[in-house]
């Protein structure tokens, strides 16, 4: 079974642009299974898989979160990537890239570097990115666009 984008290091996005590179993989170190039940306070230095269930709480990593489709997370996620394929209720804090996939399904607010939401998946909050891009330059009010140099021929 696929978890996540993530198993493929540095492998280019499908997505609308695509021309988003993939975060690479870390080894993961913990597994919540699918037959545990999880409440409580998480923080580990590798990546972590969720294929149970984790009632309140708060996960934190330096790694990576991977949330598999069998998942039900109903708790804080903190980490530097963040892969959604089973159902999220709370806070997403990533330092670099959440992504939900076509079965994922998130209800909170966001904070991420860059965002990810495939075509089926599901997104219900707030968004802050942390990285703004360069605001491109505001004309004055009276002030037009020139086509004198603008020509439809090549």
């Amino acid at each position: 079974m696929e978890y996540s984008a993530f198993r493929q290091p540095y492998q280019r996005s499908r997505g609308v642009f695509g021309g988003n590179k993939r975060p690479p993989i870390e080894k993961i170190e913990t597994i919540i299974g699918p037959n545990t039940t999880f409440n409580g306070y998480l923080k580990c230095d590798g990546s972590v898989r969720i294929d149970g269930v984790c009632e309140g709480g708060r996960i934190e990593t330096v790694g990576n979160i991977i949330v598999s489709e069998s998942a039900m997370v109903a708790a804080d996620l903190v980490a530097r990537n963040v892969s959604v394929s089973g159902a999220v209720s709370g806070r997403i804090y990533a330092s670099g890239r959440l992504e939900i996939l076509s079965t994922g399904r998130v209800w909170g607010d966001v904070e991420v570097g860059s965002f990810l939401l495939d075509e089926e998946g599901y997104f219900r909050g707030q968004m802050i990115m942390k990285e703004e891009p360069p605001k491109p330059p505001q004309l004055a009010r009276n002030e037009r666009l020139s086509t004198e140099n603008f020509s439809l021929e090549r």
